[in-house]
């Protein structure tokens, strides 16, 4: 792909291509929508299929490549005041101060791999659209994904430093939950399995490549809100809803499971950790996690490039949920339907 992607980029240009596609997209200005038509060549979108496609093996690098490295070097960086004076020489290499270097690298990796499926999951639910970033908004994601993160793989690299047997059916629990939810729901639909992920698949190949689309999306769900919600049942395998519901479930969630492993860490913890203020180091770490999930409702009710298009967004939904608490015969929400080309309040 990289060899063929750099030749078309350099004959692109060179001659007339003998024919182009026309195609339109709409993009948002001051709460207006404004058809913008463009012509595309064969090479141009040679290229595009090329970069879609280095797009998401920067997903899959990240979550499957710098994530396991990562916890692993936070794992030895914890044990490194504490290993027997006989095992030093062996770890002098992974204790090095070039361990927190390739810490951070894997971290920054990790982040843009968040960053991107972020920026993928609106390409793909708003795809009439012309979606554009703010400065503001990437670092808004960068600061969410970070954060929720980093906090994550601290908590569970604690939690396995005192519990090193209960960590691997936790972490299974955690993938096989999120990986039997998709199937669930699609066997709950009725609906039959989708035929245009690849014309000449049969229909075992088709079940095995869903397989491990969702073993990804349940790696991701791991660490992070994956922003691409599975939906076997489509044409496209994604949601394209705004759902809030699951949103907030997932974190509510999150943020409890934390809250117990780190907590179950901080009763049970050995004598090793005597030189550290744990409570403070807990504090942190819950704060940390919070903190994240605060960023990621900014860039919800403020950043989201397409958020002109929500029905309801994040001030709506916790109004509804205040609501709640209000006397029978009180309504909770007002739906309005959305109509294209018609600002609405996002406050």
């Amino acid at each position: 792909r990289c060899v063929e992607a750099l030749l078309v980029y350099c004959w692109s240009g060179r001659e007339k291509e003998p024919y182009f596609t026309i195609t339109r997209k709409r993009r948002l200005q001051k709460g207006y929508e404004v058809e913008i038509e463009q012509e595309v060549g064969h090479s141009e979108r040679r290229l595009a299929t090329h970069h879609n496609a280095f797009t998401h093996m920067v997903v899959i690098q990240a979550f499957l490549g710098s994530t396991p490295q990562l916890t692993h070097q936070l794992y030895i960086s914890i044990l490194d005041k504490y290993v027997p004076p006989a095992l030093q020489h062996c770890l002098t290499p992974l204790l090095s101060p070039s361990a927190s270097v390739l810490m951070a690298i894997c971290l920054v990796s990790v982040t843009y791999g968040a960053l991107v499926c972020n920026i993928l999951a609106i390409q793909v639910k708003y795809d009439d659209y012309k979606v554009q970033l703010r400065p503001l908004a990437f670092l808004c994601i960068v600061l969410w994904r970070s954060l929720e993160i980093s906090t994550r793989i601290a908590v569970l690299v604690l939690f396995s430093t005192v519990f090193k047997h209960w960590i691997i059916p936790i972490a299974l629990a955690n993938i096989l939950v999120v990986f039997f939810l998709p199937w669930v729901q699609f066997w709950r639909s009725g609906s039959h399995l989708p035929d245009n992920i690849e014309k000449n698949f049969s229909r075992l190949g088709t079940v095995v490549v869903l397989c491990a689309f969702t073993l990804l999306y349940s790696s991701i769900n791991m660490l992070c809100w994956s922003a691409m919600q599975l939906k076997l049942a489509d044409q496209d395998l994604i949601d394209k809803s705004q759902n809030w519901g699951c949103l907030a479930v997932y974190y509510v969630a999150r943020l409890v499971e934390n809250m117990a492993l780190i907590i179950l860490w901080y009763f049970f913890k050995t004598d090793v950790y005597e030189n550290v203020c744990t409570a403070l180091l807990v504090l942190q770490l819950l704060l940390g996690y919070c903190l994240g999930i605060y960023f990621m409702l900014l860039f919800f009710q403020y950043l989201h490039p397409c958020r002109q298009l929500f029905q309801h967004n994040v001030a709506d939904f916790l109004h509804c949920v205040c609501c709640r608490r209000q006397p029978a015969g009180t309504p909770l929400c007002l739906e309005a339907p959305f109509e294209p080309g018609v600002r609405h309040s996002i406050v």
